[in-house]
């Protein structure tokens, strides 16, 4: 699969950083970018679908919270108990597209899905995930946010924070951008744990959300390979 319509997000950095951390795309051919030397976070900007939208404004609150499984490559996710109202099925066809493209573009013969309604931020603090390559989708709210590597102290994640916010614990450089994955986007996070990303990984969070944001919907897929 080959990439097109390939931009890389500008954002302000220091002279000294040698690559793009950030690839954004307005196909999903382009997210092949997430595999370049670098490259932290890669997302697909879509649409809105308003279909989708309109179903979970409504049907938001009736969803079990916290729906996990495991998803073989090529199969349809069990989503029975999503509310049987006017655009199920539209949501039920994207998740299946996004699943599809991401068991192709991993090559993975499963994927871990899990499908959130969250009342709070989830991981509301700067954090690298342990993991390969994790997809993510928000259809309702606010997406992920991220920092920029040229803008990050990574020895200020975690317990070098001391127990400081985000915003005062210094792991934010002076004039420091916060990236947000926009709604209905297709995004992929590198872990520390993909090949070659040891040490590094992208540096994200749960955005705050506003009373009328919510619930957040989101869905996040990490592949699963057979021993």
């Amino acid at each position: 699969m080959a990439p097109d319509s390939l931009s890389v997000q500008t954002l302000p950095r220091p002279e000294a950083a040698p690559r793009p951390h950030t690839w954004v795309c307005d196909s999903p051919g382009g997210l092949v970018g997430i595999f370049e030397t670098g490259v932290q976070i890669a997302y697909y900007r879509r649409a809105a679908n308003p279909t989708i939208g309109a179903y979970l404004d409504e049907a938001a609150t009736g969803i079990r919270v916290g729906i996990s499984q495991t998803v073989a490559a090529g199969a349809e996710p069990e989503l029975a108990s999503l509310p049987n109202q006017a655009g199920r099925e539209e949501l039920l066809r994207d998740i299946h597209w996004i699943t599809g493209l991401y068991t192709d573009l991993l090559g993975c013969p499963a994927v871990a899905l899990r499908l959130e309604v969250l009342t709070r931020p989830m991981c509301p603090r700067f954090h690298v995930d342990r993991t390969g390559i994790r997809l993510v989708c928000t259809w309702r709210g606010p997406g992920t946010q991220w920092l920029d590597d040229a803008w990050a102290r990574r020895d200020r994640l975690g317990s070098g924070s001391g127990g400081q916010p985000d915003e005062s614990s210094g792991l934010m450089l002076p004039g420091t951008d916060i990236g947000e994955v926009p709604s209905f986007a297709v995004a992929l996070l590198k872990g520390s744990l993909w090949q070659g990303n040891e040490g590094r990984g992208v540096i994200h969070r749960s955005p705050t959300t506003a009373a009328h944001d919510l619930p957040r919907v989101m869905m996040s897929l990490d592949a699963i390979w057979e021993d």
